[in-house]
């Protein structure tokens, strides 16, 4: 079985998800205008584009939970050669990457986007609420060229976690006004 090498369980994940949609909520009111069109550290990206990509990341989460699901059912093989075939297609996925939260950045912003935000990790967080430990283990390949965070062989846990881990390293590259939060 995979293992989370932060030691995460599902307390844990409901704490970092909870502190996110505080953070998430924090910047997007507190950003102007001209805040949410400055360019990010380290990206091409503006802060409105990296805000959704940030969105994005947990919307990620929900598809990678069904396919999980699907293939932790499977014999290993099976989620081996998936994951070969998105490995060979890593750069026509990076380039949708960035023009996904380009024009995601258009149609989401504001009070909007913090909203969607939020329903999207109220359906995770009750998702995970529902999930039993023999359902939490199940386990696929995922394919490493697509992002940091992804390892050779994750848990459905593991991939509830991987949402916080993407928002979390995208927020350092915002260059928005620290929030303040209660």
């Amino acid at each position: 079985m995979g293992t989370v090498t932060d030691q995460v369980d599902r307390q844990s994940i409901h704490a970092e998800m909870a502190r996110a949609r505080t953070t998430f909520t924090a910047l997007v009111d507190a950003a102007s205008a001209v805040d949410l069109r400055r360019r990010t550290d380290g990206t091409r990206w503006t802060n409105q584009q990296m805000l959704f990509h940030m969105l994005f990341g947990y919307l990620i989460v929900a598809r990678l939970l069904w396919l999980v699901r699907l293939f932790g059912r499977l014999p290993d093989r099976y989620s081996l050669r998936f994951t070969h075939a998105l490995n060979a297609g890593q750069r026509p996925f990076h380039v949708i990457n960035y023009l996904g939260s380009c024009v995601g950045a258009l149609v989401f912003r504001g009070p909007r986007l913090a909203r969607r935000f939020d329903r999207v990790i109220s359906a995770l967080l009750h998702h995970l609420d529902r999930e039993t430990d023999v359902s939490l283990a199940r386990q696929m390949h995922f394919p490493v060229d697509w992002d940091p965070y992804f390892r050779d062989t994750m848990t459905l846990l593991d991939v509830y976690h991987y949402g916080t881990q993407h928002f979390d390293f995208h927020a350092q590259q915002l260059t928005l006004p620290p929030p303040i939060t209660p």
